[in-house]
C-alpha cells in the first residue's frame, strides 16, 4: 500500500489534475482491458519488485488521497550487496528515514528525537510485490490498459483488479526500460481513486553514494535515541488465533513490541502491544492487541485514503485493525479473532 510543495502552487495544482483525470478515466470505462496470462502479469510485477529493489534511483514522491498532498525526496541505493535509502519527508514536521538493509534510523530534527529499529515487512512506494505467492492471481488478475508517460518517462499501464469485494483495485505505471514503478493508484470498486502515489521527477541510475547509518548516529550525540525492543512471534503463542481465516490472506509476520512514544513525549509507554500482519501478496492487513484502557470504550472505523482502520473492544483487550483494503475486510478480522484455549 515523496519536490517540496509548499511554496509551490503549480505543483498543487498539477496533482490534483492528475488525480481528477485518473479519477475520469475510470468512470468513463476504464476498467475495461486485455487480461495478461499469469506467467506475464508475474514477470512484470517481478520486474517492478525487482526493480525497485535493486537499482540506483533518486526523485520526489508525492501522495495525494481526499484533496490532501504529502510529499517527500526519496533515495535509493544498491552497492556490494547492501541496500541503502534516505526519505526526507519535504512537508509538516521535519522528517528523515534512513535505511541500510534491514535496519531503520527515523530522525525528528526539530524535537532532536532519533528512532532505531529493524525494518517492518511492509515495504513504500515503489515496491510492490510483497511476497512470491503464487496464489497472487487466484485473488486478482492483471490487466493491460496500454500506454502512459509519468515524470517524463514512457510507461506501461496495468490495472490489477480484484476478483473478489475484500480488496481494492490497484492501477500501475510501470517505467517500460527498468520496470520500475512510477506511479500507483488505489482505486475503489466504483473506479473512484481513493490514493495515488507517484513520481513528479525521477533519475535512475547514477552512482551510488550511500550514507552510513553509524556515521549519522555520531552525528546526533546528544539526541534522545529510542531503541524499541521487538520479539517476533505468533498469534498462536501469544494465545490468540483466527477462528476462520479472511479468504485470500495468510499471516507473513509476528511481533509483541513496546508502545512507543511519540516524538515529543519524555516517558515511554508501559503496556506491549502485539502486531500480527497479514497478506494476500500484494496488500496488507495490521491487527494491533493491546490491553484495554478506560479511554478506549468505542468501537468504530475510519478512513484516511485508501487506509481504512476498524476498532473494538475484545473481553479486556483493544482490537485495531489497519489496511489499505475495504472496511468490510477489517471488521472480518476482528470478528475472527479469539482466544485460543492452549
Amino acid at each position: 500500500m515523496r519536490l517540496a510543495v509548499s511554496s509551490s502552487t503549480w505543483l498543487r495544482a498539477s496533482a490534483s489534475w492528475v488525480v481528477g483525470a485518473a479519477a475520469l478515466m475510470a468512470m468513463s470505462g476504464a476498467w475495461a482491458g486485455e487480461a495478461l496470462a499469469p506467467a506475464e502479469a508475474r514477470q512484470w510485477l517481478t520486474r517492478m519488485h525487482d526493480a525497485a529493489t535493486q537499482r540506483n534511483y533518486q526523485g520526489t514522491l508525492v501522495v495525494t488521497a481526499e484533496g490532501a498532498m504529502s510529499s517527500s525526496r526519496v533515495v535509493h541505493f544498491c552497492e556490494a550487496g547492501h541496500s541503502y535509502e534516505r526519505v526526507d519527508m519535504l512537508d509538516g514536521q521535519p522528517r528523515r528515514v534512513l535505511r541500510h538493509n534491514d535496519q531503520l534510523l527515523t530522525l525528528w530534527p526539530s524535537v532532536r528525537t532519533a528512532r532505531l529499529e529493524q525494518r517492518e515487512s511492509v515495504q513504500p512506494f515503489p515496491s510492490l510485490l510483497t511476497s512470491g505467492d503464487e496464489q497472487l492471481f487466484e485473488r486478482y488478475e492483471m490487466v493491460g490498459e496500454g500506454a502512459g508517460r509519468v515524470a517524463g518517462f514512457d510507461a506501461k499501464v496495468f490495472l490489477l483488479r480484484p476478483r473478489d469485494d475484500a480488496r481494492f483495485a490497484q492501477r500501475l505505471w510501470a517505467e517500460r526500460g527498468s520496470g520500475l514503478l512510477l506511479r500507483a493508484d488505489v482505486v475503489g470498486g466504483d473506479g473512484r481513486v481513493l490514493e495515488s502515489s507517484a513520481f513528479t521527477d525521477l533519475s535512475i541510475g547514477g552512482k551510488a553514494r550511500p550514507e552510513s547509518l553509524q556515521t549519522v548516529l555520531k552525528q546526533i550525540s546528544g539526541w534522545r535515541v529510542l531503541k524499541p525492543a521487538t520479539r517476533r512471534t505468533s498469534l498462536e503463542a501469544q494465545g490468540w488465533r483466527l477462528k476462520t481465516p479472511v479468504p485470500g490472506f495468510r499471516e507473513s509476520n509476528c511481533v509483541k513490541r513496546q508502545l512507543d512514544p511519540a516524538p515529543q513525549e519524555t516517558a515511554p509507554a508501559a503496556e506491549d502491544v502485539l502486531q500480527a500482519i497479514f497478506t494476500d501478496g500484494l496488500t496488507h492487513v495490521s491487527l494491533f492487541i493491546e490491553p484495554l484502557r478506560a479511554e478506549r470504550q468505542r468501537s468504530g472505523g475510519a478512513a484516511s485514503g485508501a487506509t481504512h482502520t476498524w476498532m473494538q473492544a475484545h473481553g479486556d483487550y483493544w482490537i485495531t485493525a489497519v489496511g489499505d483494503v475495504p472496511l468490510v475486510t477489517l471488521k472480518k478480522f476482528a470478528a475472527a479473532l479469539e482466544r485460543s484455549s492452549r
